[in-house]
């Protein structure tokens, strides 16, 4: 059976045959390092060599503690190879040096007390706990280096997402910020204004959490920033509407039009504009990505809702004396009639009736707005009315 911390089986004595050996084994796993791992083959003097030494005498002589003391703390000088970890971030490099030192350490050492073990007598089941020991104890020290790289790479992200959010606020701010603003900002964060952009809003909740996972699923080349109720995206074209539909995922989002990045706020306005109508039932979104370019007659009447119910309550006044049902079951006929341009059959199969019902439904139509239906001025009167009602609720 496998234990959490085999170091715990050990005999305390045990500690006593590894201690006199620690100063000659630090010397070997220096030496071997030095050898073994391309990235510590430079000169062991001076600081880079101090440091070496220090980290393997220090788990050298940590190893030693535990074996003789089970119950210390183990998180007492784990720092140490957190900061391990630190630094090989810091200095732009991957972990796989430091921990294929810590492989090697681990072979050296065990080949060390293992002789040593021996020539003091130890039995081979203490042996065999002694190597179960140190390899369990070396993925110790490799997950707190893991733990460290992590935590700086987690900080080095962070210090950059910081400014890269203020640009996307600054860049949806209405009114505009100066040009000069925009630009010291976008060079601060490390963005390239573009030339052209969109911006994608997200229906969000109270965290900031989902606008992470938006920045992550976009990429670098968006800016993300949680602006609440929504996560905002500042997307440089060309915009590939298919990335943003997975990066949405099931989010209601909308997409704005693509302007120059002096525009973005109006890429944004129309944006959560459209995410706004869809919400109201003003749009129907069918699940899907809302583009703001194939809603530009829903905007332009959302942006005076007054005169939206206005013109619907005028164009639709000859429906006022119908009953409830009447009402609706003809509003949804002649909204159908327009937009399949007559076609009775077409007609019947989008409302799902027989054509025989469509037919009596546009007899009682005739009745109530004679002529209009026929001239083209008046049908398109009546749609701008049936997509005014929607719009206005």
């Amino acid at each position: 059976m496998v234990v959490e911390h085999p170091w715990e089986g050990l005999p305390p004595g045990v500690a006593d045959v590894l201690r006199p050996e620690l100063p000659a084994l630090a010397d070997e796993i220096v030496a071997e390092l030095s050898r073994g791992v391309p990235a510590y083959a430079r000169p062991l003097e001076g600081p880079f060599g101090q440091a070496l030494r220090t980290g393997v005498e220090e788990a050298l002589g940590r190893f030693t503690t535990i074996v003789e003391n089970p119950g210390v703390d183990l998180d007492a000088g784990r720092e140490v190879y957190v900061n391990l970890g630190r630094g090989e971030m810091r200095a732009g490099r991957s972990l796989d040096a430091l921990l294929a030192a810590y492989r090697l350490g681990a072979r050296v050492a065990w080949r060390r007390l293992a002789a040593a073990g021996e020539r003091a007598g130890l039995p081979p089941r203490t042996l065999y706990t002694l190597a179960e020991a140190i390899f369990a104890y070396i993925d110790e020290l490799s997950a707190d280096s893991i733990e460290g790289y992590a935590r700086e790479q987690a900080a080095a992200a962070g210090a950059l997402q910081r400014p890269r959010q203020r640009l996307a606020a600054l860049l949806v701010q209405d009114p505009p910020p100066a040009p000069a603003t925009v630009e010291a900002t976008a060079a601060n964060a490390g963005w390239r204004l573009p030339r052209s952009l969109s911006v994608l809003v997200v229906e969000a909740d109270d965290s900031s959490e989902g606008a992470d996972r938006l920045a992550l699923r976009l990429g670098r080349e968006a800016l993300v920033a949680h602006l609440p109720p929504l996560n905002v995206a500042v997307v440089p074209a060309p915009v590939r509407r298919g990335e943003l539909e997975t990066a949405v995922r099931d989010r209601r989002a909308a997409l704005g039009p693509e302007v120059s990045w002096q525009e973005s706020a109006v890429s944004f306005a129309r944006a959560r504009e459209v995410l706004r109508l869809a919400g109201e039932g003003g749009i129907e979104d069918g699940g899907a990505l809302l583009v703001a370019e194939s809603h530009k007659l829903s905007l332009l009447l959302g942006a005076d809702r007054r005169l939206a119910r206005d013109v619907a309550e005028s164009a639709l006044a000859p429906l006022e004396a119908e009953t409830e049902l009447s009402r609706e079951r003809l509003g949804s006929t002649l909204d159908a009639w327009l937009r399949h341009r007559g076609r009775t059959e077409a007609v019947a199969g989008a409302l799902h009736v027989h054509p025989q019902t469509v037919r009596y439904r546009l007899a009682r139509l005739r009745e109530l707005f004679g002529s209009r239906l026929d001239d083209p001025d008046g049908r398109f009167e009546l749609e701008l009315a049936l997509r005014a009602r929607r719009i206005a609720g």
